[in-house]
């Protein structure tokens, strides 16, 4: 490659820059609606919601691993959340799957930029019970349920043509009536460890208050670390 045609991509972005809260806009303790993580984030989640500049509040970053720690990050969409955890449905065959059944740590990220907020979630995860996942594969719109079918995901395919006599071949075999979830197909559930509420600021002063388990004989001061509810601690990170 020619030096003219490798210096084309080096593209200086440094002064891109976007205005978040002002200082009046702060997210301090004090604005805490909850002690605990979800009350927190079921506020959060429903203002998300009422924005119409958000198109799709319940799209979320997931990130997993290998059990070696070689990173991938990609969108799903959060299905159904509670004290118990975060809820996703995916193909069990999928990358991402196989990254969880080696490796059941991950994170979750939310980013709602029209309102400057960011939630962070880690923890563990395990599949949701073959009830849970029949109960939401029947809640779908047929062609979706077709759709879950067709892909075995993430696998390598020659082109779209194979997909559409897929479909073609499962609509002539299944009905709304007759069709049932694939056993390779299903639920799974993040169970938090630590939740993260980030607000941006134009100063950079960002605000940021983590929830999380206190660690085995930790000491709660209540100055850099607050007792919660229902066995979380919260503390103030710096931006």
């Amino acid at each position: 490659m020619s030096k003219e045609s490798t210096n084309s991509y080096d593209v200086d972005i440094r002064d891109m820059r976007v205005k978040y809260k002002n200082r009046n806009e702060t997210f301090t303790e004090e604005d805490l609606v909850s002690k605990e993580p979800i009350g927190q984030f079921k506020a959060w989640f429903e203002e998300a919601c009422k924005t119409p500049e958000i198109f799709e509040p319940n799209a979320v970053l997931l990130g997993t691993a290998t059990k070696d720690g070689l990173p991938s990050v990609r969108p799903v969409l959060l299905r159904g959340y509670s004290v118990e955890g975060f809820k996703f449905y995916t193909n069990y065959g999928s990358r991402k799957s196989k990254e969880l059944e080696e490796n059941p740590n991950a994170g979750m990220t939310f980013y709602w930029g029209p309102l400057h907020r960011v939630i962070r979630i880690e923890g563990t995860v395990e599949k949701t019970s073959a009830e849970d996942s029949d109960e939401y594969f029947n809640s779908r719109p047929f062609k979706n349920q077709i759709g879950s079918m067709i892909s075995n995901q993430s696998t390598t395919i020659a082109n779209r043509e194979i997909l559409l006599a897929k479909e073609k071949e499962l609509l002539d075999q299944y009905t709304e009536e007759n069709i049932k979830r694939p056993d390779w197909w299903g639920g799974y559930i993040i169970k938090p460890k630590s939740v993260e509420f980030w607000q941006g600021q134009s100063n950079r002063l960002h605000d940021r208050i983590l929830f999380r388990r206190p660690m085995p004989g930790e000491s709660i001061d209540n100055i850099f670390v607050h007792t919660g509810e229902n066995g979380w601690v919260y503390e103030r990170l710096s931006p």
